[in-house]
């Protein structure tokens, strides 16, 4: 009887100090900060995970305003409730903000307090889609390097909102009112760094002016384009991803070397009203001319560099890097021509 209440009281005690033991270093290993997850400070409707201290997620929870930020909070997740408003009081201690998740709430312009996003200093990420703005957001705060305002009814840019957004790498207002009229000389003025702008799903019938020169992927599909203007793409001399599919343009629409630039290498205009294959670069690698009015192609007129030449220099030459070609949805029977294999001779995959 001795020996088995020894026995208890020895397990008892190695339990004991391995539990102790364990809770200590947790709280070792935890600064002054975090101890926070511990306490009451974690807002009552979102979640502090421990393993994720500088996290908060308030998603999904029939919020109808944000509750108050702890300073310790990098990353905010708020998507998915009834909010309607952003205030300045609940981020009154959250200097540190990189990331807010906004999406799909019911936030208007004039639910924004003046100033209060400006006023994130550190905020790299923000994400605003599916709310009911009318206007981008002004003012911003400076260091953004993504600004995500999908599937608004924005028809209006204010005036200079982009002017010091030096850092920011991608805008999205796709699936928006944006016309012509909203798409100024000067609207992208000050975005040096943007890198992928896309204005997909909008109701513009040209072109959008002024595109920032280092602009790497341009998303224009489901608008009602009808004409390329001569040298457009000069511009923006290193765009790489091109997407005009579902638009309204014809032969005559695009200039006789409109699409005959280097840097494009993937280039995308299904869904059209064109008759023929428009000229390319020999360094695309992608192009997508399914569902127009094509009724042939003619390897040798399409070719961006003359095949006899091509024989010449064979494989060490400049010889055509396409690797893809769509042509589903047209008129064109089977099978491909001869003259398009030889010319594009990396061709891996054809749809006809």
């Amino acid at each position: 009887m001795i020996l088995k209440v020894c026995t208890s009281l020895l397990l008892l005690f190695l339990v004991n100090s391995v539990w102790t033991r364990t809770v200590r270093q947790v709280y070792d290993d935890l600064d002054p900060d975090h101890w926070s997850h511990y306490t009451s400070e974690c807002p009552q409707e979102c979640f502090c995970p421990p393993s994720f201290p500088n996290a908060l997620y308030c998603d999904n929870k029939g919020l109808k305003e944000i509750p108050p930020i702890p300073a310790r909070i990098w990353y905010l997740y708020l998507q998915n409730n009834q909010i309607e408003t952003i205030s300045e009081k609940p981020f009154v201690n959250a200097t540190h903000l990189r990331w807010i998740n906004l999406n799909k709430n019911k936030i208007t312009n004039s639910g924004i307090e003046s100033g209060v996003l400006s006023k994130l200093k550190r905020l790299l990420y923000l994400f605003l889609e599916e709310n009911e703005l009318e206007e981008v957001p002004a003012p911003l705060p400076v260091g953004l390097e993504q600004l995500r305002l999908a599937r608004n009814k924005i028809s209006r840019i204010p005036e200079g909102v982009f002017s010091h957004l030096e850092n920011l790498t991608m805008l999205d207002l796709h699936q928006n009112s944006l016309l012509d009229s909203a798409l100024q000389s000067d609207t992208f003025q000050g975005l040096n760094n943007l890198m992928q702008l896309n204005i997909a799903k909008n109701s513009l019938k040209k072109m959008p002016l002024s595109i920032p020169a280092n602009t790497l992927q341009l998303f224009l599909d489901n608008n009602s384009i009808e004409v390329i203007p001569e040298n457009y793409f000069s511009a923006i001399p290193k765009v790489t991803f091109l997407r005009l599919n579902y638009n309204k343009l014809s032969d005559d629409g695009i200039p006789p070397n409109g699409f005959n630039v280097s840097s494009i290498l993937d280039l995308q205009l299904s869904h059209n009203q064109l008759t023929k294959v428009p000229p390319i670069n020999a360094h695309l690698e992608h192009l997508h001319l399914d569902h127009n009015k094509i009724k042939s192609v003619n390897g040798t007129q399409i070719c961006p560099v003359s095949i006899a030449l091509e024989e010449d220099y064979g494989y060490y030459g400049n010889i055509p890097r396409l690797r893809y070609l769509r042509l589903d949805g047209n008129e064109i029977q089977p099978p491909i021509p001869l003259d398009i294999m030889i010319c594009f001779r990396l061709l891996q995959a054809v749809v006809i």
